[in-house]
This record gives structure tokens, C-alpha cells and sequence, in this order.
């Protein structure tokens, strides 16, 4: 499908990342691991706004704003970046905002540093709940859709990470990017490049395999899942696909297990929770490249990448793009860690 018929079929959406990002090329890095490595840097989508979800959230706030709401409802952990650009996007759009966020205890919550410092500068109100009610977060969203609603609010909700059909979007319209990128490098010769990305929620990934197919790349679209397994993600992710696929039309043949490629084995200690190995390539990489890597998703995601490279430098091919999502805040809360690792 051309680029431009793809947007024939694309739902609305709000012009609020800083798109294009650029595509660097990681020359000492490459060198160490014999492959061409480059990075989306769409942790540039936006200072404040900064990363994958500003992309998702494009076509999401449309929506919301379509449907009257007046206060936006999201969830996710308690340095979640997704909350984060949803708390800001809704001050940009004059609209309320409610963030449901995991803690270990509730009752005395993390310090407002990193991401949840900018929840608060954004005027976002938090409901602090347990990992044990936030596996049951959808009485938790009933409960305060319920509460606004008293007070004569309207509510729009978006899932964890807005990955849905519709937050898919933001990486169909993101592989339309790629594909200039991509036009734009010397030839392979393979012809095929392998794209990198972390998953935590499925939306991200699912997006880039859609636009994938439509824009018919041929490119192999890799995740490093940053919690769960690959049982879990083959689900969650052919879901967003399959539900995408039936709600706008899209004539493209999708199967779960030829299109969900999932690296598995770096979850490590948990999700958010890093290994000293992680954070030492998160330093490795500052100092190397400039490069600056989170500790939640995109350390472990290109730690997880680097461990593949070294068992097999050809395992991804002869060229790879690493997504970069995002998610420099979530730095600041782990500092005393890290300096304990920086000599």
C-alpha cells in the first residue's frame, strides 16, 4: 500500500509529538558488535512529551476530545512514561486529567522525582493503588468513572500504555517514517532490516508490525519483552492486530506466530526493577554514544539485544533499527543506584 493511501484510511488525529525523529547510526557500537546498529530517536518526539506514547496518544486524544470529555482517565506503574505524556497532553488540551498508578503501598506513596514530579507540575490528580488492585484496575476505572460522573464530568479512559486498535496508529503512521529512514541508507545486502523494540504494553509493537505489512516493508520487527513472557505478549499483541485489523478494514493477512516475534529471557528481577549488568550498560552507552537508555524499557530492551549479538552477530541480520521509546525520567529515581556503578 502507498503512504499516502494510508492515510486515506487512518482515523483523525491531533498534531502534538515533534515528528519526524531522526535516525542515528551508533558507529562505535557497530563497530564492537560487526552489524550496522541504528536508533529511531523518538525519545525526541518532544521535551516534555518525550517518547512512544505521545505517538498513540495522537490519535487517542482525538478521540477523546470527538466524544466531549472533559477529563482523561489512564493507569500504569508509578514512573510510567504513558501516564506521564497523557497527564501533559491533556494540560495542552485544557482537559482534566486522572492517573491510576501501582505502588507497592499505597499508603505512603514514592517521592514526586521523575516522571511523577511532571504528573504533579501537570496538575494530574493520583489514585495510588496496590499491585494486587491493579490487576483488577477495570473496578478501579469503573469506580472513578463513576465518581466523575457525580460531579457532572465526563471521562474518556485509555488502557495501560494507550495500547489499543486505535493507539496502534501511532506506529502504523511511525513505519511510514521508518520507510524514509530506511530509503535513505545505503543498500544491504540482504535488503532486509530487523527493528528493535521493547514491549510492555503491545501497542508500540503492534503498531510497527501493521504498518509493516501494509507498507509492505519486508522488515523483521523484533520486541524484547521488558515483563511477562512471550506467551502473554503473543496474546496481548495479536489482539491489538487482529482487533485493528477488523475495526478499520485493514487488507493485509496477519498470523500470531509468523508475526509477533518475541525475545524473551530479559525480564530480569521484574519489570522496572534492573540487574546491575543493565544499569551497566546504560552508563556504557552514555559514555559511548550519548546515548541515554531507561531503566524500565529501552535498557533492557537493547541489553537484551546486545546479549543476542554476542551469542550470534548475525541474528538479526546485517542491519538493525532500535526503537528508542523514550523514558529519561525514569533515570532520575534510580540515581543512588547508578552512581554506585560510575567510577
Amino acid at each position: 500500500m502507498p503512504p499516502e493511501t494510508l492515510e486515506d484510511i487512518a482515523p483523525p488525529r491531533l498534531d502534538l509529538a515533534r515528528t519526524p525523529t531522526p535516525l542515528e547510526f551508533l558507529p562505535h557500537t557497530s563497530r564492537e558488535m560487526g552489524v550496522e546498529i541504528y536508533v529511531k530517536r523518538d525519545d525526541l518526539t518532544g521535551m516534555e512529551l518525550s517518547g512512544n506514547k505521545i505517538r498513540k496518544l495522537e490519535y487517542i486524544m482525538a478521540d477523546a476530545l470527538k466524544s466531549g470529555a472533559d477529563t482523561i482517565l489512564t493507569c500504569g506503574g508509578a514512573q510510567s512514561n504513558h501516564a506521564r505524556a497523557t497527564a501533559i497532553a491533556a494540560t495542552k488540551l485544557g482537559l482534566n486529567c486522572g492517573l491510576i498508578l501501582r505502588t507497592a503501598d499505597p499508603c505512603a506513596p514514592p517521592a514526586p522525582t521523575g516522571n511523577i514530579l511532571l504528573d504533579r507540575l501537570a496538575g494530574a490528580h493520583i489514585v495510588w493503588i496496590s499491585p494486587e488492585e491493579y490487576r483488577q484496575r477495570e473496578v478501579i476505572f469503573r469506580r472513578e468513572e463513576t465518581l466523575l460522573r457525580k460531579q457532572g464530568r465526563k471521562s474518556y479512559s485509555i488502557p495501560e500504555g494507550a495500547s489499543n486498535a486505535l493507539g496502534a496508529w501511532g506506529y502504523i503512521r511511525a513505519m511510514q517514517e521508518l520507510s524514509r529512514d530506511m530509503s535513505q541508507l545505503p543498500e544491504s545486502q540482504t535488503g532486509r532490516t530487523t527493528i528493535v523494540v521493547a514491549t510492555g504494553s503491545g501497542g508500540t509493537t503492534a503498531g510497527l508490525i501493521l504498518g509493516n505489512r501494509l507498507l509492505d516493508l519486508n522488515s523483521r520487527i523484533v520486541a524484547v519483552n521488558v515483563c511477562d513472557d512471550r506467551d502473554y505478549f503473543l496474546e496481548v499483541i495479536g489482539t491489538i492486530c487482529e482487533t485493528a485489523i477488523a475495526t478499520y478494514g485493514l487488507d493485509i493477512s496477519f498470523e500470531r506466530e509468523r508475526d509477533i516475534d518475541i525475545v524473551d529471557g530479559y525480564v530480569g528481577r521484574g519489570y522496572a526493577l534492573s540487574r546491575p549488568e543493565e544499569t551497566a550498560l546504560i552508563i556504557e552507552m552514555a559514555r559511548r554514544e550519548a546515548l541515554f537508555l531507561d531503566p524500565v524499557y529501552t535498557g533492557k530492551a537493547f541489553f537484551g539485544m546486545i546479549q543476542e549479538l554476542k551469542r550470534d552477530p548475525r541474528c538479526f541480520g546485517e542491519r538493525i533499527i532500535f526503537i528508542h521509546t523514550g523514558g529519561l525520567f525514569g533515570l532520575f529515581p534510580q540515581a543512588g543506584e547508578m552512581t554506585t556503578l560510575m567510577s
